[in-house]
């Protein structure tokens, strides 16, 4: 049944997850550079994005309601789901710093150089040239690639939607389970829809972006933007 207070709360739902979204820059931006360096298409962003999303908001879900039917003091489900977070966070922080030091290795690996040639008739011409195209191994590149969409999955189930269980689930749960039910909901469509509108944006104006010759250094510059998102959750509270 849904009752006044039920809607109310489902109201400040979508309010709260709006706000906690936009406000949380890693829940977007690792997607918007991680897209831009492996040249991801739109499509294919917005699908990653909404599994790690749909994983983001379900395991504080699932969490919720363990909670809730088995009795437990909200206070308790706060320290596991603060728990969640700095773990979230610091293997956010590794995530980035590793794929920044990878993405600085390849780009100097990468460094362009010039060969000259000289033809059989005595002229001479220069061409840039790079080794990416002849010594890369395309099979590891596959397998990075395949892997870093399950990174960001994992790191994202390990995330918690801290204003989710104390300031939704609980309050709704003092009415009735069907109330619950719905304000997760909202709460969790509001965090993907947003994120997804976010990402969506943002990825079709970078994709317009040309570096030039910091080009190279894409997936460096893709690794150090995770990273500093990684400690603005971890030391700032973002």
């Amino acid at each position: 049944m849904l009752t006044s207070g039920i809607l109310v709360i489902a109201g400040t739902a979508a309010t709260i997850g709006f706000v906690h979204t936009v406000l949380g820059p890693d829940h977007y931006l690792p997607f918007i550079v991680i897209s831009r360096a492996r040249n991801w298409s739109l499509p294919k962003t917005l699908l990653i994005s909404f599994f790690c999303g749909l994983g983001h908001v379900l395991s504080s879900v699932v969490l919720g309601f363990v909670g809730i039917a088995l009795g437990v003091a909200v206070l308790r489900l706060e320290t596991v789901e603060s728990f969640r977070g700095g773990a979230a966070a610091w293997l956010l922080i590794g995530f980035g710093f590793a794929y920044f030091i990878w993405g600085l290795h390849r780009a100097v690996k990468n460094k362009p150089h010039k060969h000259i040639h000289i033809h059989s008739d005595g002229v001479k011409h220069e061409h840039l040239h790079t080794h990416e195209a002849e010594h890369s191994h395309v099979h590891d590149e596959e397998k990075r690639a395949s892997l870093t969409p399950w990174i960001l999955f994992t790191i994202f189930v390990f995330g918690p939607c801290e204003p989710l269980i104390p300031l939704v689930m609980y309050p709704a749960a003092k009415h009735n389970i069907s109330g619950v039910i719905l304000v997760s909901l909202v709460f969790g469509l509001t965090t993907i829809l947003t994120m997804l509108t976010i990402i969506a944006i943002s990825s079709l104006g970078v994709n317009f972006l040309r570096l030039g010759r910091l080009e190279r250094y894409v997936h460096a510059i893709a690794g150090a933007m995770i990273f500093i998102s990684g400690l603005s959750v971890q030391f700032l509270g973002l």
